[in-house]
């Protein structure tokens, strides 16, 4: 599935982790099941900027969707290129949101 519109918001979580909301577009809606309504990623980085994991949401709730590889491609190309920079940013100055 095509992703579009991508969008970030970065929470500090706790000392060790950092929460990357991802909310996006999809340029193929017929890929996502039916019952999934407000698909999101959550990606779990650390201060250092690395991603430990992306987990799928639906309406901010764990969801059994998976992320084919080429999703989770374009998800961490967006984080890299957009999101690293201002996450290892608030994460220096310790800024909480």
């Amino acid at each position: 599935m095509q992703l579009i519109r991508l969008r970030a918001s970065i929470d500090l979580r706790d000392e060790q982790w950092i929460d990357v909301e991802i909310r996006f577009g999809v340029g193929n809606a017929d890929t996502i099941p039916d019952d999934v309504t407000g698909l999101t990623a959550l990606l779990i980085c650390t201060y250092s900027g690395g991603v430990a994991q992306i987990v799928p949401q639906d309406g901010g709730i764990d969801c059994e969707y998976q992320f084919t590889p080429g999703e989770k491609e374009q998800l961490l190309a967006f984080y890299e290129l957009q999101v690293k920079p201002q996450l290892l940013e608030k994460a220096g100055s310790g800024a909480r949101s």
